[in-house]
């Protein structure tokens, strides 16, 4: 049986991410490190986007950036500079290349294909089965994300972010190559908060996405007339091609997913709750996550111990709140942020690096009441 010091499981973004992060640390150069995938058959199966001021660690592979955004619905449209910030896209077939590329340098990695079937943690060491070898770890970080134990609770609400995405190229040239549509929520909302988001790269090709923060996904059919609907009577066009298609399903939640972790086991990326629960932006909250989990684990401290909640989990879990009662709200919600305040202001606050007192100026910029009868049901539990 094969002993690692560490063990990754899942080669997504989150376990590539913590990979090359142990890599490239001295200090970690003496440890053994397992990364496990089911499939190193790396495909464009996701976009990733995030905003950033200034240059960043993903420049070089980024496919575009946008330095103006888009929000609007069935009353008002609104386009704002985002500056200091800009909007940057990832395709995910450029990370997992250029990832797979800087983790092969590290001599102390190794790479293996596996479906894991089982992971037992049995005190002073973890077990990894998987179909067909069991390996031992002495810590492991597993990024196997589960909906099951979020849907068996009720202690916290559960939304999913989820969406269908075509890149398409039309025959002239309809899109704004400058301009990010954020959300544009001017379409039928049928009792959900439903939003078209449209990333352009030329002026003839661009990603469209429809999407949803609700409780239930729909059929495909569902998502894509929305989608066709959107380019014949909003764009104005009728003449394209579907290049290629994505979909996604993100769990916007303030779930503790520290309860599923233990002195050696620590969950990751979606899986461990380092998605956004107010946004389900999720890569590179799990790149800061990464960066500030490096210095913890060199303290040896039980995993465990890393997660701690803060004031900004509270405010997730009040509009968690508000969405999963109401679940129309957030086109009021998130139409009367953008109206009232600067998208720069929103990006801080969203990167949870605002003070308090900028805190309440944005929750201020949104709808007082449902927030005060949120806070007071969750207080109080009335």
């Amino acid at each position: 049986m094969a002993t690692y010091d560490y063990i990754i499981i899942g080669a997504g973004a989150s376990g590539l991410l913590m990979a090359d992060a142990l890599g490239k640390d001295n200090f970690f150069s003496e440890k053994s490190i397992l990364l496990l995938e089911k499939n190193f058959n790396f495909q464009n199966d996701r976009t990733w986007c995030f905003w950033e001021i200034g240059h960043g660690e993903f420049d070089a592979i980024l496919h575009k950036t946008w330095d103006h955004i888009l929000v609007a619905d069935d009353r008002y449209s609104k386009r704002m500079p985002i500056t200091p910030y800009r909007y940057k896209m990832l395709k995910a077939e450029d990370f997992y290349t250029a990832y797979h590329e800087k983790i092969k340098k590290h001599s102390n990695i190794t790479f293996l294909e596996g479906t894991v079937q089982e992971v037992k943690d049995q005190g002073n060491e973890i077990l990894v089965n998987t179909e067909t070898n069991t390996f031992r770890g002495k810590k492991v970080f597993n990024s196997i994300f589960d909906y099951r134990p979020l849907l068996q609770q009720q202690k916290y609400p559960v939304l999913k972010q989820h969406f269908i995405g075509w890149f398409v190229r039309t025959t002239k040239p309809i899109f704004d190559i400058d301009q990010a549509t954020f959300m544009d929520f001017s379409i039928p909302q049928h009792g959900n908060t439903r939003f078209m988001y449209v990333l352009p790269f030329t002026e003839t090709e661009a990603l469209i996405e429809y999407t949803l923060f609700s409780e239930n996904v729909l059929a495909r059919s569902e998502y894509e007339e929305p989608i066709k609907s959107y380019l014949k009577n909003e764009l104005k066009c009728q003449d394209y091609q579907i290049l290629e298609k994505e979909k996604g399903n993100i769990p916007m939640t303030s779930y503790n997913f520290n309860a599923h972790n233990s002195e050696n086991i620590m969950h990751i990326g979606i899986a461990g709750g380092w998605a956004k629960p107010s946004s389900g932006y999720t890569f590179m909250r799990s790149y800061q996550k990464t960066m500030a989990l490096i210095p913890f684990l060199k303290k040896e401290k039980p995993l465990n111990t890393y997660f701690k909640k803060d004031r900004f989990w509270f405010y997730d879990l009040l509009l968690l709140d508000i969405l999963f009662r109401d679940n129309n709200k957030g086109r009021l919600i998130f139409g009367q942020l953008f109206k009232r305040s600067n998208p720069h202001k929103i990006f801080k606050f969203l990167d949870e690096k605002t003070t308090i007192w900028e805190d309440l100026v944005i929750i201020a910029s949104c709808p007082k009441k449902e927030f005060i009868l949120a806070f007071l049901r969750r207080i109080f539990l009335i």
